[in-house]
């Protein structure tokens, strides 16, 4: 083994500056024995590298090669299988565990206690040892490197240098000395013994030499002593020098140090002194008030501009002292909190003066407004704000400075000036409305038949007058209307384009009056209490039940500002409290314009569509728009029920039995209607709405048609769906209703095939002999015999052929035609003017069935000379008079 471990130290590891100082002769367990070996090697050079190599002899030769390294440092355990007993077996814990079983267990045990030694002196890892013997794992000797020779400190232990190293190699300095000693000796390898006798000599005389080299230099010992005993001499002179120089800079050093402390108090005072002059300056320049500041907060004139700019000025000078900064401990000083008391107490002087002044604004205010509304009572026209807001953004600087130092006033001042300007506002809104209810109706003795009386024509039990006006203008529609339909309020026979126009007119110029008026209130209330405006969610009238308990919204303490989302309810609970009455006061205007006219609603839809959009377009959140969008709800339902009740109508709907029906009269409201709502609806923003009225009502008109047609008794029932349905198809052709083009062909054809029906029905067999003649001729045909053959039957010769013939001259073809044009035009309705039609459809028909007789005369009697008694030219003469005569 120790052939190999020296072989393995020259060829493997010498060329890479590593020592071997451990092998193991190994196979892997379980496996076929293939050895190898197992090698513990540290590096020459530092810092140290401990490895274990695996070393295997190659296939190619007897020399070894170098396999896998793997660092000491990943070594997590070692595992000896057994303390107790001899087993050769042994593992070794990698990145993965490595299974062994070495030659001998000597072996084992030998290299497991260098790898313990290796781990205690180089890593700071410790390795696990798992059942391993407690005699191999006995402490080394802690030695330093100092105390190791250099050429011994490569070594594992100082100790135990003969157990760890058995074998040290010579250097190559050392190789040299020695080859070049052999070759001055020729018989050193053969004679060995004359060569150490040799050696001995030598040393024996180069100690002898060394001795007497001693010995020479003893008298220059003796000189180089007396040398040194002179040279203390003259170091002790140099100290006694050293120290009285010392002892003299010792009292330059106190006088220094003293000069020193002195300038160091001095440097002090002027620091400090500098210091309180700057907190000095700080304090006078920051917390001194001028004294006209002072005179314009206590006394300054809050009715003049000039006085009230002095007052701004002076509010945002104390606002400045107040909110400064002060520097740690300035409060302690007397001098601060006296002028602090000082201010605090101008502050709330002025805040008492300006609420106080600005309270007695707001009530000036509703008497001066209030004495202007006796010139807006009979214009429709509501007064203006403008310049009772110009007046007070004047103070919109020092409402701000009050927002920001006394929320308490501020939060009043709001609440007065809402209580204020609400009851003014719903004195103006209210005066206003009578004037609009007014000329909706009409002069004010009409209006009293409505319900509006009064001086001031105020609204009183407006729900009994707007039922009475119901049922009043519904009977007037009864009395006017000559059709057997009772339509109630649905038809507007006595209102002309006119009246409505004007109710259009009146309910625009409502919604455009009110529109500014909230929009220059909103913005004056953000400018004026500095409140920011911008989008949130629409409020409801719930959020404004605070409103009138005292408080705006959540209460805040002296000087504390409102959060932006905060700010914004609050506008909006202001609106709502000011204009609490506009939207009550709409529907009930809504209300009467759909009691007077129930197609009213078009025009009220499309407006206030109108006027939603624009305020959304300028903030979708604001109380205009939320308002507008409530009152257009309220109108939209209305429309909606415009159409249920047209509907219900036309399914109520009555015909006389001793009269004829003509043009039904829900046909023709569908007409007034669908015309008056393309008017109304044109380019307008909720088309949609208009539309799907459109798709509900032409279903009922179309499904009641055909249920009066099926319940006439005057009139037949093919008459009854084509002259009403010819009329809606004309009525949907004219307006060009693009979502009515289904039902616009649907009436087209429903009108074609009962003006067939009745063509049919009515022309009957006006040939009646010879129509069954010939209707037995087509039936022998059909039988199976030739057409030309039928001529030999018994019953269908020529002899019987011209006996039927002459049963119908010419003069008794005309006399039943003039009969058949009596009766269609008794049947026919005047209005729709289709007897012209018809009688044509009828003249087609009587040609088309005298063709079909002529042709079975030709084919069936060929030859015979047999024809008609009249021609088709005498069927056109026989009509053309017919309808001239008439």
């Amino acid at each position: 083994m120790t052939a190999i471990k020296h072989a393995l130290q020259r060829d493997i590891f010498t060329p890479n500056d590593e020592r071997l100082l451990s092998i193991v002769n190994v196979c892997k367990a379980g496996k076929k024995k293939k050895n190898c070996f197992l090698c513990a090697t540290v590096t020459t050079e530092r810092p140290v590298q401990v490895k274990v190599v695996k070393v295997k002899k190659s296939d190619k030769g007897d020399f070894y090669k170098r396999q896998i390294a793997w660092a000491l440092r990943d070594l997590a355990v070692v595992d000896a299988k057994d303390a107790i007993k001899e087993n050769p077996e042994f593992d070794l814990h990698f990145e993965k565990i490595y299974k062994w079983v070495a030659s001998s267990t000597a072996e084992k045990n030998a290299f497991i206690s260098c790898i313990w030694k290796l781990n205690q002196r180089y890593l700071r890892k410790k390795i696990d040892f798992v059942n391993v013997s407690s005699q191999l794992l006995e402490e080394l000797p802690k030695v330093t490197e100092e105390s190791v020779p250099s050429g011994e400190n490569q070594s594992v232990t100082g100790g135990d240098e003969e157990v760890v190293d058995e074998y040290q190699e010579l250097n190559a300095r050392e190789e040299q000395d020695i080859e070049i000693m052999m070759e001055g000796c020729e018989y050193a390898i053969s004679n060995a013994e004359a060569f150490a006798e040799k050696l001995s000599r030598e040393l024996q005389v180069l100690d002898g030499a060394n001795i007497q080299s001693i010995m020479a230099s003893e008298k220059q010992v003796n000189i180089l002593m007396k040398l040194l005993d002179e040279a203390l001499k003259e170091v002790d002179q140099i100290e006694l020098k050293l120290s009285s120089y010392e002892e003299m800079l010792q009292s330059v050093k106190e006088q220094m140090d003293q000069i020193s402390e002195s300038n160091h108090l001095i440097h002090l005072s002027n620091t400090n002194n500098v210091k309180l002059l700057s907190e000095i300056e700080f304090l006078v320049n920051h917390m001194d008030l001028a004294k006209g500041h002072i005179k314009a907060l206590q006394e300054g004139d809050l009715a003049s501009s000039r006085g009230i700019e002095a007052c701004t000025n002076a509010a945002d000078a104390l606002l400045q002292c107040m909110s400064v900064a002060l520097r740690p401990g300035h409060d302690m000083l007397l001098a601060v909190k006296q002028q602090q008391q000082r201010f605090s107490d101008l502050r709330e002087l002025f805040a008492r003066r300006l609420a106080s002044h600005l309270n007695n604004v707001f009530v000036q205010q509703g008497h001066d407004q209030s004495s202007t509304l006796a010139q807006h009572s009979v214009e429709l026209t509501l007064p203006n704000h403008h310049p009772f807001h110009r007046d007070l953004l004047r103070y919109a600087k020092l409402m701000e400075w009050l927002k920001s130092t006394d929320y308490g006033k501020y939060e009043g001042l709001t609440k007065n000036y809402m209580d204020y300007l609400s009851r003014l506002y719903e004195r103006e809104i209210k005066d206003f409305f009578e004037v609009a209810k007014i000329k909706m109706t009409g002069t004010t003795k009409e209006s009293k038949k409505f319900g509006l009386h009064g001086s001031s024509g105020k609204l009183t039990g407006s729900t009994s007058s707007l039922n009475k006006l119901s049922v009043q203008s519904s009977g007037n529609r009864r009395s006017q209307s000559s059709s057997l339909l009772d339509m109630g309020n649905m038809s507007a026979s006595d209102l002309d384009v006119a009246d409505r126009t004007k109710f259009d007119k009146i309910f625009e110029q409502v919604l455009s009056e009110l529109e500014p008026l909230c929009l220059a209130e909103q913005d004056f209330i953000s400018k004026f209490f500095k409140l920011q405006q911008h989008q949130s969610m629409p409020g409801t009238m719930a959020e404004a039940e605070d409103l009138d308990g005292g408080t705006l919204s959540r209460q805040h303490n002296c000087g504390t500002p409102l959060p932006v989302s905060s700010e914004k309810d609050m506008i909006r609970q202001m609106m709502i409290k000011i204009f609490r009455c506009i939207e009550p006061e709409l529907n009930n205007l809504i209300a009467l314009g759909d009691k007077i006219d129930s197609f009213n609603s078009l025009y009220m839809l499309v407006k206030m569509s109108h006027h939603v959009w624009t305020a959304q377009n300028v903030d979708p959140a604001s109380f205009l728009s939320t308002t507008l969008g409530n009152v257009l709800v309220t109108v939209k339902r209305n429309f909606d029920k415009c159409i249920s009740n047209q509907i219900r109508q036309m399914e109520e709907v009555k015909i006389s039995k001793k009269s004829k029906v003509g043009i039904l009269p829900f046909v023709a409201e569908f007409e007034e209607f669908a015309g008056l709502a393309e008017s109304i609806f044109k380019n307008a923003e909720r088309r949609g709405d208009l539309d799907k009225a459109y798709t509900k009502l032409i279903r009922g008109v179309f499904v009641n048609v055909e249920k009066v047609a099926n319940e006439s008794q005057k009139t037949p029932r093919d008459v009854v769906m084509m002259e009403n349905f010819h009329h809606i198809f004309a009525t949907l052709s004219r307006l060009k209703i693009s979502c009515l083009e289904a039902e616009k062909k649907e009436a087209k054809q429903k009108y074609t095939d009962h003006l067939q029906s009745y063509v049919i029905y009515s022309l009957g067999q006006p040939l009646e002999k010879l129509n069954h003649f010939f209707e037995g001729v087509e039936a022998r045909v059909a039988q199976g015999i030739r057409e030309e053959e039928v001529s030999y039957q018994l019953a269908f010769n020529k002899q019987e052929l011209r006996k039927v013939i002459k049963e119908y001259p010419g003069k008794e073809v005309k006399k039943g035609l003039d009969n058949l044009y009596k009766k269609v035009d008794k049947h026919l309705c005047e209005e729709e003017n289709l007897l012209q039609v018809v009688w044509h459809s009828m003249q087609d028909e009587f040609i088309r069935q005298y063709k079909h007789f002529e042709g079975l005369i030709a084919r069936c009697y060929p030859g015979s000379g047999v024809t008609m008694e009249f021609t088709i030219q005498d069927i056109l003469d026989y009509c053309s008079s017919i309808a001239q005569s008439h």
